[in-house]
């Protein structure tokens, strides 16, 4: 039996590897504290629950449209306008089940066989993933510690060429937690409109942000006609198992996603689009208290982490994800994850999960409890001081 090329070009997700192996460990009867899955820890507030109980209760288990109900769409574009600051319809914004299927639908819409893609590296590693399969070249822009994990324009302009059609920014970004500055955005946006490109945005971590306000490309003058804004349930609401994600963007583009969808899943699951409108226009207080203890976590690992022989760490702006720097250990990035899930039983990532520029780095994340985020250190450091 044959198969095709491309969907050998596909990658697999770190996290997800690591997470199998560390549930095989589990089951051979060891102790892992798992600081791998970017996943909330949190349950998906009552509310919400309610909403999609009430929903399936009133026979909402039947096909939705394929761009979203007319409810979950109007919520999504009225939440989008609100949080970006530019105003949004409901005309061009669409639902679909999580955020990886936006990205991957924008990406299939606009991205042809032989362009290039530039994106963030260390970064999602979705993203260039997608850009391989479509037979496109992802070219990786360096986010430098030095910048707080940010990137400068000055790099781009050495990196576009005339096959260039599209840069992705993820801010606040996963794997380290940096987030663009204003400054930054307006640069992304002139660099963009010189070059006509368009702009990914995935801020998928738009409400998780500490010390600092969420800062959109979307505001900025002129750059909404050429920015895909993508956001969604799963970690503002601790609803990752809902899939649940919706973007808005250009309404032709939009309409291109519209049909994509009918072709592709259908439609959303239209109780589960009763629990967005809940989520994103009902009460934000569970949200506001988990985010005050991803603050008071990131404030625990990022103190301990610095405590340790040869590990130094930036304290993130956003998301829920460290990203230490681990080079003084003298280990590389993927022997240190191996030996940390073996020897100490702490599941993490090596920072080359997220690309090349992730050599000399690995990424926790804090998605668990204070007590478990401070035994996984005192286990770090035993191993380290025992090498």
């Amino acid at each position: 039996m044959q198969y095709t090329e491309r969907v050998s070009r596909l990658e697999s997700e770190g996290a997800f590897v690591v997470l199998a192996k560390a549930k095989k460990l589990e089951a051979e009867g060891k102790n892992i504290i798992h600081l791998q899955i970017g996943e909330p820890d949190f349950d998906t507030p009552k509310n919400i629950c309610d909403a999609a109980i009430q929903g399936i209760r009133d026979a909402h288990t039947h096909y939705a449209p394929s761009g979203g109900t007319a409810a979950a769409r109007a919520a999504a574009a009225e939440y989008m306008t609100r949080t970006r600051g530019v105003t949004y319809t409901p005309e061009e914004t669409i639902i679909m089940p999580g955020c990886k299927p936006l990205i991957y639908s924008a990406m299939v819409a606009l991205i042809n066989e032989g362009d290039e893609v530039i994106v963030p590296n260390p970064g999602y590693p979705t993203y260039r993933s997608v850009t391989r399969f479509l037979g496109a070249k992802p070219v990786p822009v360096k986010l430098r510690e030095e910048s707080d994990f940010r990137f400068n324009v000055e790099d781009l302009e050495t990196l576009v060429t005339p096959k260039t059609r599209m840069l992705i920014i993820n801010s606040p970004e996963n794997p380290t937690g940096g987030q663009l500055t204003w400054d930054d955005l307006e640069a992304i946006y002139r660099f963009a409109e010189k070059h006509d490109l368009w702009i990914l945005a995935d801020e998928i971590y738009s409400r998780i942000v500490y010390d600092t306000e969420f800062k959109s490309v979307s505001k900025i003058p002129g750059a909404k006609e050429r920015t895909i804004a993508i956001d969604g349930l799963s970690k503002t609401y601790a609803m990752t198992g809902w899939r649940v994600g919706f973007a808005s963007m250009p309404k032709k583009l939009c309409d291109y996603m519209f049909t994509m969808a009918i072709n592709n899943f259908s439609s959303t699951c239209t109780f589960a689009q009763d629990a967005l409108v809940e989520a994103l226009t009902g009460p934000q207080d569970d949200i506001d208290r988990m985010v005050k203890e991803f603050r008071r976590r990131r404030d625990v690992i990022v103190a301990g982490l610095n405590k340790l022989p040869g590990v130094t760490c930036l304290k993130p702006e956003g998301a829920f994800y460290v990203f230490p720097n681990i080079t003084g250990t003298g280990i590389s990035s993927q022997e240190f994850a191996d030996i940390m899930l073996d020897r100490a039983g702490v599941a993490c990532l090596s920072g080359t999960a997220f690309g090349e520029y992730g050599e000399g780095y690995v990424r926790f994340s804090y998605a668990n409890s204070v007590e478990n985020i401070e035994e996984a250190l005192r286990r770090i450091g035993k191993v380290l001081a025992e090498r």
